[in-house]
């Protein structure tokens, strides 16, 4: 770990204080305070301990966004109550995004019964302001107030990226969750601006952050709505608060598991070997294991079966990705033998290439092979596949369409503005 030295102090909040980090002028020191508040500071208590589960809770939940792809400010953890990460010049907005109708969203919503599901996810925005309880803004308010953050212009793109990112980040986080049988209700974020003018989820994501219902019930609840709801705080509450802040922070460990999905490419000839490493490429840049195999449906038939139960008898969850040209009797017969998801995706000969292709498609009833044309299109296939039982793979997939947004939005930024 690289040795961080820390510098003066940047800001200093309810919950933590930020520091200057002296050998690196591009990074900056968040150290987590042992203590709990609610109502804009009004409500505030010391909380032993507090500190290091807050940061570990950030950590873990900002590497599970960074192995998802999404651009965040954090670095690394330096000790078990501070992190390094980008400095950042912070936009004044906290994004809330809502899975369910509950808390402030219901007060400023009468009739509204609680439990009400958005679809898609709602999104609203507040203006970081204590003094009068953050109030709610929208979308041409913030356009509006021009905020300027190391160079950068907050203006309808900037806010339309910074939504849409705020929305995978829930989306991402939702689905992680619910692999341990536990609702994410709602959450905030906030986003900054680093020097070189990039916008990233920034800040601390805690227990501060969200609701959290464990199996969907809000008696259950784990997060700091407890503390939000007591009139009086004995230190017995405090306790239980910790044990649930404490409980998060442990659960945050099962979230990041080791890549389990695997994708078998079978080539039909060792001459399809460049075209396999291709499609290889793609599926490990989605989180897929991948093994490469050489069997021939036509010369070795028996050798094929023989491979295909080696991979029926793991009980792994596998999909498999045929690759031969000319007459591709590979796919259908794998497709044929196993109830394995099986896909075709001939390397193609300029020369041959709907007599190819036919040979891909045109296959006997009862086969349920599909055909793709190109290597990552095999691959994305492949991880569509698996993102319905690993939420790992399909927050890569979610994170690969933000990124195509982002990267056309930017592209439409930098033409529009272009003098020709």
């Amino acid at each position: 770990m690289k040795e961080y030295k820390c510098g003066k102090l940047i800001i200093e909040g309810k919950t933590k204080k930020v520091y200057e980090v002296l050998n690196d002028s591009t990074l900056c020191l968040l150290q987590s305070k042992d203590r709990i508040t609610a109502g804009d500071g009004e409500k505030s208590h010391d909380l032993k301990g507090k500190a290091a589960i807050s940061t570990a809770t950030t950590a873990k939940v900002f590497q599970l966004l960074n192995e998802a792809g999404i651009k965040t400010a954090f670095i690394e953890v330096v000790n078990d109550t501070a992190f390094i990460a980008q400095k950042c010049e912070m936009v004044p907005i906290e994004w809330v995004t809502r899975r369910l109708a509950t808390g402030s969203f219901l007060k400023r919503h009468q009739g509204v019964p609680e439990g009400y599901r958005f679809n898609p996810p709602l999104q609203e925005t507040f203006f970081k302001d204590d003094a009068n309880h953050d109030p709610q803004w929208s979308e041409e308010q913030i356009i509006s107030s021009g905020f300027k953050l190391n160079e950068l212009i907050i203006g309808k793109d900037e806010f339309d990226i910074m939504q849409r990112t705020a929305l995978v980040v829930f989306e991402v986080l939702e689905r992680a969750w619910a692999t341990r049988d536990c609702a994410l209700i709602d959450m905030k974020i906030e986003f900054g601006v680093n020097i070189n003018g990039e916008i990233m989820v920034a800040d601390i994501i805690d227990s501060d952050s969200w609701r959290l219902w464990p199996s969907g019930d809000k008696r259950l609840m784990k997060d700091k709505q407890v503390y939000r709801n007591l009139n009086t705080v004995t230190q017995e509450d405090l306790d239980t608060v910790k044990r649930n802040f404490k409980w998060v922070a442990d659960q945050l460990d099962f979230l990041i598991p080791p890549a389990r999905s695997l994708v078998v490419i079978l080539m039909g000839s060792p001459s399809d070997e460049d075209h396999c490493k291709k499609i290889a490429e793609h599926a490990k840049s989605l989180g897929l294991k991948v093994q490469l195999r050489v069997c021939s449906a036509h010369k070795g038939t028996q050798e094929t079966l023989r491979i295909l139960a080696e991979y029926e008898g793991t009980y792994e969850k596998v999909v498999l990705i045929a690759v031969a040209g000319r007459s591709n009797g590979l796919g259908p017969v794998l497709s044929g033998n196993t109830a394995l998801p099986v896909i075709n995706c001939p390397p193609f000969n300029n020369i041959n290439i709907s007599q190819d292709l036919w040979s891909s498609i045109n296959v006997p009833s009862g086969i349920g092979c599909t055909t793709v044309a190109y290597p990552e299109s095999a691959a994305l296939s492949a991880a569509q596949i698996h993102a319905l039982h690993d939420h790992l793979v399909w927050a890569r997939l979610r994170v690969k369409q933000l990124i195509n947004y982002i990267t056309l939005k930017q592209a439409d930024v930098k033409l529009k503005n272009l003098v020709i």
